[in-house]
Parts: structure tokens; sequence; C-alpha cells
């Protein structure tokens, strides 16, 4: 389950992670965890502050009521006649009266004097109220319309129309809407966040589903795929040649090249990994896969591997459903087969399955350390850390060199002592940093996640340290340095240098999508939205699954409507 960023395990606030930098608009310089856990808390604390269904109609708009004519007589103004209406319009809508409410909000309408604007405008948006109580959608939005160019800023009226819009599937015009509310409301309300939040994943889910269907396959920076590949220590075709498994050409003609004729196929492909040409791979593995080889079963597993690691899910499913279904398959090739189709099942959102793939493996396999290291990413992903720990304890027992599970471990207990605000159980797991990284010097990732711990505790200058012995050993992982940058921006509020590290990481490897997400999230809040959506687009195109581009969407759906807000009602959230 190796990933090119880190994922934070899910969270039951409800609460997204693009608002960290997309609706929050909180400065990036509290830094990415920092900003989620901040945007929760004021949720939280908020919560009943503005959080109603706005459903009632409002009452009067105009500081000044029963207004006497200049003669000084009992006679009525028109607009004390239209407040007179509107109230019992008011009086027939909380009786459920809402066709009599609506006569009489008519009324006030055609009262009013059009240079009232206030008024107006209220009298639309309670008439709007009364037409979404009879789930008259387009009479909602046509009202609210009328309230909202009368008073560009009635968060109200933008509201009922957002709901309403959402109900029409107009999403692209709710999510604007919506939008300005938010900023409006200085992002307080729950309620409206939580709708921004369901519109936003519903665009994103759509145009990915499209995008994703017809996109060009694209194979990722050799330094992804190696770091895919090393984090399994017990997987046969990511093993080297082994002596006696060269390609033909390279054989003595008189002696060994006939008892490999009619394996070349593989053993080209897996020379071509050494030679990291990871192109020719897949053509490679096809015919020796068609030509029903002696390792047909080797050729499937690394095809389908290729095919996950392009982006190709449909693709590589059929090749792991044969090699696990083979009866006479070597087991150790039907566990690793089980561990990625059960990470293929986790990023399509299928945990069920997932689960019973990585059981699955455990039960044939139970001496492979790569089904408890990678299951216990997964219990990670799913917030079940205690039986993620066990796992990572059972890869140990069976691998007590696996740096990497020793890591995974630590970040683990870091993460439920640090959400269960438990300092000394924090402490616990930081001094268990501390010895993973002094017996496993060599191990990049140890230093990783110790810095993203060290983080958060606000020890900045030695997550600096750490990220910079993580950069020593692994000059050429970008995400290292995507991560570095964004410390600056939290720890010395140094954009120059954050930004110029990221830039880093995208010239290291420009199939980064990590670091041009981050890109685009920093130029949001720069207020450079068409640069932003720039970025966001080029990480779209980069993405490895059909989820990550749906939350690409949804970031780059979230900066375009900021501009559209921008454009039309000069509403920006505030920047750096």
């Amino acid at each position: 389950m190796a990933a090119s960023k880190p994922v934070e395990p899910q969270s039951g606030t409800g609460l997204p992670r693009w608002q960290l930098a997309l609706l929050v608009g909180a400065p990036i310089a509290l830094g990415l965890g920092a900003v989620y856990l901040w945007s929760r808390c004021r949720a939280n604390e908020k919560r009943g502050k503005g959080e109603g269904e706005r459903k009632a109609p409002e009452g009067s708009a105009s500081p000044v009521q029963g207004q006497r004519s200049p003669s000084g007589g009992d006679h009525t103004t028109p607009l004390d006649r239209a407040q007179s209406a509107k109230s019992k319009g008011n009086k027939y809508f909380k009786a459920g009266k809402y066709d009599n409410a609506i006569q009489c909000y008519t009324e006030a309408i055609n009262l009013c004097p059009k240079d009232q604007k206030s008024d107006l405008s209220t009298f639309y948006q309670n008439r709007a109220a009364a037409y979404e109580q009879q789930m008259r959608w387009a009479e909602v939005v046509q009202d609210c319309s009328q309230a909202v160019e009368l008073n560009p800023r009635y968060v109200k009226a933008l509201f009922r129309r957002a709901k309403a819009l959402e109900k029409l599937d107009s999403r692209k015009e709710c999510l604007e809407d919506v939008t300005a509310v938010c900023i409006l409301e200085a992002f307080q309300n729950q309620q409206s966040m939580l709708l921004a939040d369901r519109v936003l994943k519903q665009l994103g889910k759509e145009k990915a589903k499209e995008k994703y269907k017809n996109r060009e396959p694209l194979m990722p920076s050799p330094q992804f795929i190696k770091s895919y590949f090393s984090s399994f220590t017990d997987d046969i075709i990511s093993q080297p040649l082994q002596k006696g498994e060269k390609k033909d050409e390279d054989k003595d003609k008189e002696g060994e090249a006939a008892e490999v004729t009619e394996s070349s196929s593989y053993l080209k492909a897996k020379q071509y990994m050494e030679e990291e040409n990871y192109d020719k791979i897949i053509s490679e593995c096809t015919k020796e896969v068609e030509s029903q080889g002696r390792y047909t079963a080797e050729a499937l597993l690394l095809r389908a591997t290729f095919y996950l690691l392009i982006g190709n899910a449909t693709a590589a499913q059929p090749d792991l459903d044969r090699v696990i279904n083979m009866q006479d398959a070597n087991v150790k090739l039907q566990a690793n087969a089980l561990i990625k189709r059960g990470s293929m099942y986790m990023q399509q959102q299928q945990p069920h399955l997932s689960t019973q793939d990585f059981n699955s493996a455990a039960e044939i396999d139970s001496h492979n350390a790569d089904v408890y290291h990678h299951r216990g990413q997964l219990k990670i992903l799913l917030d079940q850390v205690e039986e993620a720990v066990g796992d990572f304890d059972a890869c140990i027992k069976l691998r007590p060199d696996s740096a990497l599970a020793q890591a995974q471990k630590c970040f683990a207990l870091y993460r439920q002592a640090y959400t269960g605000n438990n300092p000394a159980q924090v402490q616990t797991a930081m001094n268990g940093f501390e010895d993973v990284i002094k017996r496993f010097p060599k191990c990049a990732e140890g230093y990783a996640l110790y810095a993203q711990a060290l983080t958060d505790q606000q020890q900045f200058g030695k997550a600096d340290e750490m990220y910079d012995k993580c950069i020593e050993l692994e000059p050429d992982n970008a995400t290292t340095y995507v991560h570095k940058g964004l410390l600056q921006l939290q720890w010395k509020q140094d954009l120059d240098l954050g930004l110029e590290l990221i830039s880093k990481a995208i010239e290291i490897d420009n199939k980064c999508d990590f670091a041009y997400e981050t890109m685009g999230t920093i130029e949001v809040q720069r207020g450079n939205l068409d640069k932003a959506i720039d970025m966001f687009n080029k990480a779209i195109n980069l993405a490895k699954s059909e989820m990550e581009m749906a939350h690409l969407y949804s970031l780059c759906d979230a900066a375009y409507a900021q501009t559209e807000v921008a454009r039309k009602y000069g509403l920006k959230p505030p920047t750096l």
C-alpha cells in the first residue's frame, strides 16, 4: 500500500480535508495538519451558532415602521402596508399555510416601493422560503435571485438558492452560492460548510469518472516505482534476477540458453526492471502469458502490478484474480496478488473487500511479513490503530530488521496518543521514534514520519533536521521537499523558501502530483486562483486512481468557484 504521500486516518467529524485551503481560508502557515484540526475545532466551537435550517421567514428589514403620512393623519405609507402584508404572511407561514403566506408575500412585493431594496429583498426571500416548503425549487431559485440582485450579500437568500440549485442538480451554480455564503459567514457555519463539501464531492466524482475512463495511462516516476516495490520484502517478482536467470543473449550460447527459452519474455521484463526501463515491462509480460510459458503466474502478477502503477485497475484485476485462483501457483505469488488487490479495493473505497483480501493473504501465507505490514497500513486508514499496531508487531516478529514497519508502528502509536490527547503516550511514541532512527539510521521513512510528529509538537527545528536527513538518504524523493517546504511556511512563515522547496520537488520529479496539489493549495491562499487552478489540473492529469482524481477535481472546482464569487460579488477569503 505504498503511496506517494502520507494518508491520514479517516475522521469522524464530517469535515473534509480540502477545507484546509479552499474554504477555511486559514493561513497555510498553520501547517496542513494543524489547519485541519483548527477547522474542526472552529466548527465544533461554533456549533449551534447560525446552524439552523434557516426555514423561517424574516422579520422586518426596515429600521423604521409605521411611518405616518406627511399630513399627520392615520394613513399608512405603501411600505407600511407592505410590511403589514408580510407580517400576515409570516403568521400563515408559521401555521403551515404556505399558499396563504405566498399570497401575502406577493402582496408585500407589489406594494413595496422599488427604491426600498432592503425590504423588497426580504419579501422575495420570504416568499422563497414558502416555496421551499412546497419543494417548488425553480420558484425558490427565481425569488432568491431577485433578493440577491437587490442585496448581493444576502446570506439567507444565497444559501436558500444554493440548496434549491442542489435539488435541481445545478451543482456548479450551487457551489458558487455556498462558497459566497461560507466567505460571508467567515466559515463559522457547519451547515454551509457541509453543503459545500457534499457538492464538491459530487462534482469531483462525476468529473473523475469521465476523465479517468478516457485518460491516457501514465507511468509514474522511477522514484515512485522504486519506493513502491521497496515496501515489499517477500515479493518474488520484485527481487533482482538470480544466478541462472539472465536474458538469453547474456548466456553462453552452448549452455544455459536452452533451459530458459520458453521463459525469456518474463526474464526480459525482469531485466527491464533492473534497468528502470519500465515502459517495456507490460508488453514482455503479455508475451509470456500468451505463450503460456513457465513463468505465466509471475508474468500475470508483474503485469497486474504495472497496470496498477499506471492507474489501470480495470486491466489489473483479471490478472490478479487469475493468480489468486491458480491451483498450482506459488503461495507467495498468491499472497502478493491478494495484498495488491486488497490495496486496489481500498483505493476504490471498498474497505470490506479490501479487508477480506488481506485476511485471506494472512490465512494462506501466515509467515509473510508483507501481509501484516500492508494490512497494518490499511488499519491505519480505517482508524483501527490498535489492530494496526498488532499487525506491525507481527511483521516485526517475522522480520526484526524491517525498519519501515518499526517506523510506521511508532507513527500509529503517536497518532493514537496525539488524537487522544494523551501527553504521556505521545512522549513514549516520540521516544520510540528516537530508538528507530538510532537502530535504523539508513531508513528515510523513519526520519520522515518522526518529522511529521515533531511538526505536530511544534518542534520545528528538529523536524527540519529530520527532513534534511531524509534528503541526504533519498535526494530524489520529491515528497520530502514538499513536506520541508510546508514546514518552512509553518515555522518561519517563509513563503519564498517554502515555494522554492516545492518547486524543487517538481524539478526533481515532474510527475509528483503531491507537489502540484500543494502548490495549488498555497496559490489559493495567496489569492492567485488562476495559477492554483493550473496546478490542480496538472495534478489531476497525474492522479493514480479515480478517487485521487475526484479529490483533486474538488480542489480545482473550489478554486474556480472562488474566482466566480470574487468576480460576481467582490468576495474573497483571507489570503497570505
